[in-house]
């Protein structure tokens, strides 16, 4: 639900843990946040750490990229176990790359066993020397799902900023999941200059040229800036939330409904979401329960185009048990 603006006054001991613009604007206007409804969704950092270096990559992963440490089973799996007694319905992770993390498929096989997972991945070298590997997880009643990422339906824009022969690879990659049995979607860019179904009808020529099915799922995201970036954006008030929206779109946004756990200076934390992890505000607490009962401030760059967009990382259907 929407934090109403006087709950300020009771949460004022945690206002000396977090930075002085938490609560307010720079005007002194009450900010707008969150409070989460329900943990449907946890979400799991692999680690920084990435086979490529993308320029526009949201965790400025990189090769050895230690920003986000790499997530081990033994961190993973005590939060595992509490998300299932909060009544969790769905793991999924993201990087950095996943599966350059060794320890990316034994936590699969553990969270798999009582769940559906969701991993993000860009489908080349890592996971398809890990393919073999991916075979046993299949046998779990639970289903795995699989993002890859195709910035755009143009195999030169694309290999740009990922590297030459990138897409190709990605394709190969996203062929084989698919070919394995494995669910799958494609994230892209949102592109200004096209409309939705133009891109929807390049991605399907894609496909089909690769074998693929033609109406594999599109996930679309907006311009979101790197970590750290200093991005003028309109400030999120406790007003603009009831004034744009509803009790019904405000349960849209990630942080009412999930979390994320990542690993950095060898201790694990729960953030807010999954696009938040460069602000140190957005560490809610050490536990899930604990997370679950802090409000999520809408002071982040990133959480404007959540407001503006309903930019979410999760393909979790709202109001589906």
């Amino acid at each position: 639900m929407l934090l109403a603006m006087g709950t300020r006054l009771e949460l004022e001991a945690d206002r000396t843990i977090r930075s002085n613009d938490w609560w307010l604007t720079p005007s002194g206007e009450p900010r707008g946040a969150i409070r989460a409804h329900a943990l449907d969704e946890l979400w799991f950092h692999t680690g920084t750490a990435c086979n490529l270096a993308c320029p526009f990559c949201l965790e400025g992963s990189k090769p050895g990229d230690n920003r986000l440490q790499l997530l081990r089973f033994d961190d993973a799996m005590p939060y595992i176990d509490e998300a299932l007694r909060l009544g969790v319905k769905r793991f999924s992770f993201t990087g950095g790359e996943p599966f350059v993390n060794k320890d990316i498929i034994r936590i699969l096989d553990y969270a798999l066993r009582h769940r559906s997972c969701l991993v993000l991945t860009n489908a080349t070298e890592p996971l398809i020397k890990r393919l073999q590997q991916l075979k046993p997880l299949r046998d779990h009643s639970s289903e795995l799902h699989f993002r890859i990422s195709l910035d755009y339906a143009d195999p030169v824009r694309h290999d740009a900023a990922r590297g030459a022969g990138m897409f190709a690879r990605a394709l190969e990659g996203l062929r084989a999941l698919h070919e394995m049995g494995f669910h799958v979607s494609v994230a892209h860019q949102k592109l200004s200059d096209m409309a939705q179904d133009a891109v929807a009808a390049r991605f399907a020529e894609i496909f089909r040229s690769a074998g693929l099915p033609e109406q594999l799922t599109l996930i679309e995201f907006p311009e979101l800036h790197p970590p750290h970036a200093d991005v003028a954006v309109p400030q999120i008030t406790g007003r603009c939330m009831a004034d744009f929206h509803s009790e019904e779109t405000r349960r849209s946004f990630m942080c009412s409904f999930s979390r994320m756990v990542v690993k950095s200076n060898g201790c694990t934390y729960v953030y807010a979401c999954t696009l938040v992890d460069d602000d140190p505000d957005y560490i809610l607490a050490q536990t899930l329960t604990e997370a679950l009962q802090a409000p999520v401030s809408m002071k982040h760059h990133r959480c404007y185009s959540c407001f503006k967009y309903g930019a979410s990382c999760s393909e979790v259907k709202r109001g589906v048990d």
